[in-house]
C-alpha cells in the first residue's frame, strides 16, 4: 500500500514535470493545517467595520456578509451547470444544493426583522446612504447565468424596448434599473450610477459569454424529467417570489412599521421595487402555465 501510494505521488509529479523529490523534501518541514489558517478565520472576523457606536450595526454588517457568502455558493453551483456538458443527475443533485442555500437566505432574514432593535437602525441606517442591497453585483449574476437577459424585463421594460435589441439595449431597460432611474428625466440615483460604473460593463461581458448556455436555454435544448422541472419551478418559486416577499415584509418592518413609510438608503420607491409583481423575474418562464404567469408574486406559485 505504501509503495503504491509513494509511486501514484511520483506519477502525479511526473505528468506535471516536476521531480518528486523535491515536493517530498518539502513536505518534511511545511507546517501542518489548522482550521483557523485554513478558514482565515482571524481575517473574516476582522471584517465588520461599523460606520458608527451602535451595537446592532455590526449585527447588520455580519449578516450581510453571510448573504454574500451564500450567493457565492450558489454562483459556485451555477457555474458548474453553465459551463458544464448537461447530465440530468448532476442537475438533480446541484439544484437540490441552490434550493438549501436559497431557504438559509429567506430564513436568515429573521436576523434582521428580530435581530436588531428598531430605533438603533433607523438611526444607523442613514449612515449608510447611498449604499445599498442593491448594488450586490452577486445576485445580478446569479440572474444572467440562470436566464436569458431579456426574461430579465418586465411588462414596462418589453414597451419600451425596441426591435432586435443588443445585450445593451436590454440592459438599459432592465428590471432593476427601474430602482434607482426616473424614466421620465433620466436621472439616475448615485446608487445606481456607483453600480453601473463598478459593474455595468462586467454584466453585459457575462451576459454575452453565457448566452445560449444560461440554465433556461438549457433545460429548453434538453430532454428534462418531470422531476427536473419541478426542481427548477422551485428554484424559481424560492428566489424569485419567496425571498424578495420576505424581504419586502423586513424592509415593511423597519421602514413603514409606524406608517411612516420612511426612504431606502438607495432612495428606491421600495414598496414598489421589492415586490416580485413589479420585478416580474422568472428563470423559467416556459415551465409555468400562463395562468401562474398572470398571478405571478401574488402568492407563492409552487404547487
Amino acid at each position: 500500500m505504501k509503495d503504491k501510494l509513494l509511486q501514484e505521488i511520483k506519477n502525479k509529479y511526473r505528468d506535471l514535470g516536476e521531480n518528486s523529490e523535491t515536493y517530498l523534501k518539502g513536505l518534511l518541514h511545511a507546517k501542518p493545517i489548522n482550521y483557523w489558517d485554513y478558514v482565515e478565520v482571524e481575517t473574516l472576523l476582522s471584517l465588520q467595520k461599523p460606520r458608527t457606536n451602535f451595537k446592532d450595526e455590526e449585527i447588520f454588517i455580519m449578516y450581510h456578509q453571510v448573504t454574500e457568502l451564500v450567493l457565492k455558493m450558489i454562483v459556485h453551483e451555477l457555474k458548474q451547470l453553465v459551463f458544464e456538458q448537461f447530465n440530468e443527475q448532476i442537475w438533480l443533485d446541484k439544484l437540490n444544493r441552490i434550493i438549501r442555500y436559497t431557504d438559509m437566505l429567506i430564513t436568515s432574514f429573521d436576523v434582521m426583522k428580530s435581530g436588531m432593535s428598531y430605533d438603533d437602525y433607523n438611526t444607523f441606517r442613514s449612515t449608510l446612504t447611498p449604499a445599498s442591497g442593491f448594488q450586490s453585483a452577486q445576485f445580478r449574476q446569479i440572474e444572467l447565468y440562470c436566464t436569458r437577459v431579456e426574461n430579465l424585463l418586465n411588462e414596462e421594460g418589453r414597451k419600451r424596448i425596441g426591435e432586435n435589441p443588443s445585450v445593451q439595449d436590454y440592459f438599459e431597460h432592465i428590471y432593476w434599473k427601474d430602482a434607482g432611474l426616473n424614466r421620465k428625466t433620466g436621472k439616475k440615483s448615485l446608487t445606481l450610477s456607483q453600480f453601473e460604473e463598478k459593474y455595468l460593463n462586467q454584466f453585459i461581458a457575462l451576459a454575452e459569454q453565457v448566452k445560449g448556455e444560461t440554465l433556461e436555454e438549457k433545460v429548453l435544448k434538453a430532454n428534462c424529467s418531470n422531476e427536473l422541472k419541478e426542481k427548477l419551478r422551485a428554484f424559481d418559486d424560492f428566489y424569485n417570489v419567496k425571498w424578495p416577499m420576505v424581504h419586502l415584509e423586513t424592509a415593511q418592518h423597519y421602514l413603514d412599521k409606524k406608517g411612516e413609510n420612511k426612504a431606502a438608503t438607495g432612495g428606491s420607491e421600495w414598496k414598489k421595487y421589492l415586490h416580485p409583481k413589479f420585478q416580474q423575474r422568472k428563470f423559467f418562464p416556459t415551465l409555468w402555465d400562463k395562468e401562474e404567469l398572470e398571478i405571478w408574486g401574488e402568492k407563492s406559485n409552487e404547487k
